[in-house]
């Protein structure tokens, strides 16, 4: 597949970078190159910044109505040019057919919703106690917004970003992955092609000394929000803290744990295990890495779970009726140190149940793989894996489990199943995570999904998300 030459989209217009420096982009399906990328210089990112604040002082400007009408035709244009998006995510990231049909859902319930949402932002009114002044607190646009954004699910990311800056009234400076930044050029493209307002989004992508620092020193972005790891959050915030104060939006990295006690639906947490577990081939930041199991049930568990880990099915994706739950890991880099993890794993004692090594062919691929312990306080089980590897090891209290559950730095997504609603009670109370799944799980555009702890900050989805894109004014007149 060649999807030939992507151009930087700067201010309504599809350009090269100003050196025509390219950058290839590798399948990691095969290892061939499916396309090339104006990769933008510290020049054209300044220009970028530049017309991102022109944009915004357009944008800013429209009715809430007006810009309900440009996003939704964005919607639409995206909706008639799924197959072809898809088609990208599939060959820049793996992503299986079905698996890529998340991320078109979800950048596109994303535009919807918060076109609406953004109509229940209305003027907040404030007693006067003594009478001789009336208030109100009103809700305007931070600004430019530059979102830095995870290879993982390069449209759902882009979209929930996207969404609420629109709805605000911000303009946005999209700079994707390296890894799968092929259907965010093509955003650029279809805003072109619609002739969206100039400037209120831009698309550009390059090494991290011409795009990635200019974009966090410059005065101009009012929030740097970010989806990725928790050591580039630091990174960013540190770079822009140096000009200028600004707002950050980070969803950081997870270590999700997986607990289950004897009372639980073990099939259900089984089944639920393995599609958390293994879909997108475990490059997922709320996927379970660490499977807490109770003691006299540890066994069956395990049993059932390796017998359903063998029956993933590993492909191409190239056939979309399929039934692929795992591609291959998205980069060669990811493929190393999956590899380098179950090393360790066995290192530290870990016995491998299933899988471990790289499937033999071309491209980027990696056998589902499981791992058990009887130490469940090895050092390997507190790093995120990111990748198609579980850890299994047991408990005996509720106490323990908890503790074991928590011993981690991060607080992102959890998940909890017992028949026994004490229990349930007691993990909701004393989680450190911002999200507690109970018997099952469900992430939507209108769920709030966030982190506590080094997961990050502010929220993704759900109207929440709206207050990182606004300011509020209070506004006070004397009677």
């Amino acid at each position: 597949m060649d999807f030939g030459h992507k151009k930087l989209y700067i201010n309504g217009e599809l350009i090269n970078a100003t050196d025509n420096k390219s950058f290839d982009v590798v399948s990691p399906l095969d290892e061939t190159t499916v396309a090339t990328l104006s990769w933008a210089t510290k020049a054209d990112t300044l220009k970028t910044i530049e017309a991102a604040q022109k944009g915004f002082m357009y944008w800013s400007k429209l009715s809430v109505e007006d810009r309900e009408e440009w996003i939704l035709k964005l919607r639409d244009k995206i909706l008639e040019k799924s197959e072809i998006l898809r088609e990208m995510m599939m060959y820049e990231m793996g992503k299986s057919w079905k698996g890529s049909e998340e991320d078109i859902t979800s950048i596109t319930n994303s535009l919807a919703f918060y076109s609406e949402e953004i109509k229940n932002k209305i003027d907040i009114p404030i007693a006067d106690k003594e009478g001789t002044h009336a208030h109100k607190v009103i809700h305007q646009p931070v600004g430019v917004v530059v979102a830095f954004l995870a290879y993982n699910f390069p449209l759902l990311n882009l979209g929930f970003k996207l969404g609420p800056a629109l709805a605000a009234g911000c303009s946005i400076i999209l700079k994707p992955s390296e890894f799968s930044p092929l259907s965010a050029y093509m955003i650029g493209e279809i805003c072109e092609e619609i002739d969206f307002p100039k400037g209120v989004i831009n698309v550009i992508c390059g090494d991290v000394e011409d795009v990635g620092i200019p974009l966090c020193e410059s005065t101009i972005p009012k929030l740097i929000t970010m989806i990725g790891s928790t050591e580039t959050a630091q990174k960013l915030m540190e770079q822009s803290s140096k000009t200028s104060i600004k707002r950050f939006s980070m969803e950081c990295g997870g270590n999700a744990p997986f607990v289950v006690f004897a009372d639980a639906d073990i099939d259900k947490a089984v089944s639920d295990g393995v599609a958390l577990k293994f879909g997108n081939s475990g490059q997922v930041c709320v996927a379970p890495n660490r499977f807490y199991i109770e003691d006299s049930v540890f066994e069956k568990f395990v049993e059932k779970f390796v017998q359903q880990v063998k029956e993933i099915g590993i492909g191409y994706g190239k056939d979309k009726e399929a039934v692929v739950l795992m591609g291959p890991l998205a980069n060669k880099k990811s493929l190393k140190k999956v590899g380098d993890i179950v090393k360790e794993a066995q290192e530290e004692g870990g016995e491998l149940l299933y899988g471990g090594d790289r499937v033999e062919r071309n491209g980027y691929y990696y056998e589902p793989t499981v791992i058990a312990f009887e130490n469940n306080e090895a050092k390997i089980l507190q790093q995120e894996i990111f990748g198609p590897v579980a850890f299994i090891t047991s408990f005996s209290s509720i106490k323990e489990s908890i503790a074991l559950a928590n011993s981690v730095d991060v607080g992102l997504a959890s998940y909890v199943y017992s028949s026994n609603e004490n229990t349930l009670r007691q993990f909701t109370e004393e989680l450190e995570f911002g999200e507690v799944h109970l018997n099952g799980f469900k992430y939507d555009i209108y769920l709030p999904h966030g982190g506590i702890k080094n997961s990050g900050i502010g929220v993704d989805c759900s109207v929440f998300a709206l207050d990182d894109y606004l300011i509020r004014k209070r506004v006070t007149k004397q009677l």
